[in-house]
């Protein structure tokens, strides 16, 4: 009995699969909301890792890696268990929103409450019926709208184990990003559940470099944690960079943005990222790198107010131009030419 995992009123025995609808509660309009779960258990013991998607409704790329993923032939674990979320926020996706219906912000109303709000209930219920069964978790995000993110990992680097798999992940950049309050990382880390947040992308659109790279790293990671059978034939490992700290770079002045840079490229300190012009024609003012780093995301809107963020840069000890060319490096591996 004790192989039995238990999700709500389901039950699912080693080597079994089952897609489940956890039902989270009712709106005013009688509809339910239910949370989709897809339970891949193999038949011999081993982790249990949850992959996360879509906990900002907008945020659609992690939907479609977790989408692929299950939906490959190919796709079969030999250990343990894989609990697939591809729709935390499944009242957001529907409305292409990233909030819940109060404009409350999932990722900050962990642990939640049985007796809450929507969202309050969401995260209880995710917490309680899939992160506490989980020995690691992946969640995937993109950035918010009107925003890029080169593909990267955050995670808590103090905890050895969360830095492991972050490495291994195999995305070129790695940020070493601090826990927030009411976020699921924070509550998943209460309940020893150790997970890595995938950022790639941008929301409300589809970005194949950011969903071949992140199903390449979920890959990987199963692989590391025994989970699935290694590669006999050896490939190119992409060497992830350690970034312990970043910044986002903001708008000087009002206008119409020209820019001059964009995602992975090597900054060097002076450069200058973009032009703030005038309706007009005229240079009003333009936006310069205070240091020397690597463009991890960016503000795609050209139009921006004085005091906007609108470039995130990534700093490392090490040689910057060398982690440029794993960045171009990994894009080549990942894509085809014609799609570059």
């Amino acid at each position: 009995m004790k192989d039995i995992l238990k999700i709500g009123e389901f039950e699912i025995l080693p080597g079994e699969q089952r897609k489940i609808e956890l039902p989270v509660a009712k709106l005013y309009t009688d509809a339910n909301v239910s949370l989709p779960v897809h339970i891949i258990r193999a038949k011999k013991p081993g982790p249990t890792i949850f992959i996360s998607a879509a906990v900002h409704g907008d945020e659609l790329n992690g939907i479609e890696i977790i989408r692929r993923l299950i939906s490959e032939k190919k796709f079969r674990i030999t250990h343990g268990t894989v609990i697939a979320v591809p729709m935390v926020n499944v009242y957001g996706v529907v409305n292409q929103s990233r909030y819940m219906p109060d404009r409350r912000d999932l990722n900050r109303c962990f642990p939640g409450s049985a007796k809450g709000s929507l969202a309050g209930r969401i995260a209880h219920i995710f917490l309680n019926e899939i992160v506490k069964h989980c020995d690691y978790g992946i969640d995937l995000h993109t950035g918010a709208i009107h925003r890029s993110n080169l593909p990267q990992i955050r995670a808590d680097l103090s905890c050895a184990d969360t830095k492991e798999l972050a490495m291994v992940f195999g995305v070129p950049v790695v940020l070493n990003s601090n826990i927030i309050d009411g976020s699921l990382r924070e509550a998943a880390v209460k309940h020893k559940t150790k997970v890595l947040l995938y950022e790639a992308g941008e929301a409300l659109r589809f970005d194949e470099y950011s969903i071949r790279a992140g199903m390449k790293g979920i890959t990987n990671v199963l692989k590391h944690l025994g989970m699935r059978k290694a590669s006999t034939t050896r490939k190119k490992v992409i060497e992830p960079f350690v970034a312990n700290s970043s910044q986002w770079l903001r708008a000087n002045g009002s206008g119409i943005v020209n820019h001059r840079v964009k995602l992975g490229d090597q900054i060097k300190k002076g450069d200058i990222l973009a032009e703030i012009g005038s309706p007009y024609g005229d240079i009003l003012d333009v936006v310069k790198a205070s240091r020397a780093g690597i463009l991890i995301g960016q503000q795609n809107i050209p139009l921006v107010q004085e005091g906007e963020a609108m470039f995130h840069i990534a700093y490392f000890e090490e040689d910057d131009k060398h982690i440029s060319q794993q960045i171009e490096s990994s894009q080549d591996n990942l894509l085809p030419q014609s799609s570059m």
